[in-house]
């Protein structure tokens, strides 16, 4: 009777609490052991999952044994439990420092109130695994173009600020500062110190190339550090840091460990240096090569312009060698002779043209002459025309029957006019008879 009691006064006690979390208030709070087993209801729901960290701490109890689990690029660290039958599984003892893999299920222990991860499987990452894990990812960014030349950028001919990032006080750094200054002593660093190993070294790169990347004043970036073991080196092939290097706008040279070590770093880079004394040489110019450059196209260009001087000089003696500039007058005088011979010519030409048209004109005006009427009574005609009234000639006498017996009449010969009167027809003489047509001659 006593647990039904129970039973029913809890249940009638939740039915007086807030449902959910966001309906409580200072007046009507959640108990604590409710807010607990919510939080572990929905810890517990989570599934498995498998994670890759670094065991930096490890103890075992008796049957179990607890571990720190650190993020391998961050510092994140969670604590975690597990049987011990599961270490003794691993034919290398598990110890701090160890690389793993692990198959991880969320815990929440209502007690303390603490968040734990229970280890369902645990596996130690090797070598080999680091190595394949690298050329899958290698691969895959090589699929996606990141390593293609067309996006690589060309490093500037004489850069004047270089951004340096490499680890603290390192050989690396005092390699590329020193072998830099030897060849151009006039070169600046923008030297940004960071982790270059250990889970905080991707975080601390990632930082200072933004921060680089985003300065205008910084022509090229060098991302430097020295040789090392594989584990090493594994920032340098982190995704995030990789895709950071193939977006940033400003070119950027890999320049880690020696010639056989391949961090993805050297594929995604605007150029790959062996060594850093490499990426040195191959940022910046040689003084002493450049200048002698300088010295050589120096004197190539005077040759140049001696022998431009020297074939000018050639043809401008050739020019004044000829018989036009050495004697200029003689185009002058050759065309005044032209001129002269030419303008005889049309004095010529338009006096015969005018000669022949006076000609014409004294021939047109003998024609005209002769035409005349006046020539004809020159000649000893005269022009008879019957007088009228007023004593003025009128019509023409052309026929005897024009003018009978006592018709006044005009004559006007070459020297002026006379009166007449006809005196009847003539009979004409035998010899004018014969010119006369039959019809003006007299009857027989």
């Amino acid at each position: 009777m006593g647990g039904a009691g129970s039973g029913e006064a809890e249940a009638q006690a939740a039915s007086t609490l807030p449902a959910t979390a966001a309906e409580t208030s200072p007046n009507h709070p959640w108990p604590l052991h409710l807010l607990s087993r919510k939080l572990k209801a929905h810890i517990e729901r989570a599934p498995s999952v498998w994670i890759e960290a670094q065991i930096i701490e490890l103890n075992r109890r008796g049957g179990s044994a607890f571990a720190t689990l650190r993020d391998t690029d961050a510092e994140i660290s969670l604590p975690a439990s597990l049987w011990s039958t599961v270490l003794d599984r691993q034919k290398t003892p598990l110890e701090r420092g160890s690389r793993v893999v692990a198959l991880v299920k969320p815990e929440f222990w209502m007690k303390t109130g603490r968040l734990n991860m229970s280890i369902r499987d645990i596996r130690p990452v090797g070598l080999g695994d680091l190595l394949a894990r690298i050329e899958q990812l290698r691969q895959a960014l090589a699929a996606e173009g990141l390593f293609a030349d067309s996006r690589k950028k060309p490093l500037p001919l004489l850069p004047h600020r270089i951004g340096l990032i490499t680890g603290r006080d390192s050989d690396a750094k005092k390699d590329v500062l020193r072998n830099a200054a030897l060849r151009w002593p006039a070169v600046e660093f923008d030297v940004r110190e960071v982790a270059v190993q250990g889970n905080t070294a991707v975080g601390q790169v990632l930082a200072a190339l933004r921060k680089l990347d985003a300065d205008p004043h910084v022509d090229v970036i060098v991302i430097a550090r020295g040789g090392g073991a594989l584990e090493d080196l594994l920032p340098f092939s982190n995704e995030e840091l990789i895709r950071a290097v193939a977006a940033a706008a400003t070119p950027v040279v890999s320049a880690i460990g020696h010639e056989a070590d391949r961090p993805i770093l050297d594929d995604v880079a605007d150029l790959r240096a062996s060594t850093p004394t490499d990426a040195a040489k191959r940022v910046v110019p040689d003084v002493s090569e450049e200048l002698a450059k300088v010295r050589v196209a120096r004197e190539y260009l005077n040759r140049s312009i001696l022998r431009l001087l020297d074939r000018e000089s050639d043809r401008l003696h050739a020019l004044r060698s000829r018989p036009v500039l050495a004697s200029p007058e003689v185009m002058v005088t050759a065309r005044e002779d032209d001129i002269n011979r030419l303008r005889k010519h049309a004095h010529t030409a338009v006096s015969s043209a005018v000669v022949r048209a006076l000609d014409q004109v004294h021939h047109l005006k003998a024609r005209v002459r002769a035409l005349s009427p006046q020539m004809t009574l020159d000649r000893g005609y005269a022009v008879v025309q019957v007088a009228g009234p007023d004593g003025v000639g009128h019509d023409v006498v052309r026929s005897p029957g024009q003018a009978p017996h006592g018709t006044p009449l005009t004559v006007r010969v070459a020297e002026g006019r006379f009166c007449a009167v006809a005196d009847g027809v003539l009979p004409p003489a035998p010899s004018e008879a014969a010119e006369l047509p039959a019809s003006e001659r007299g009857s027989p």
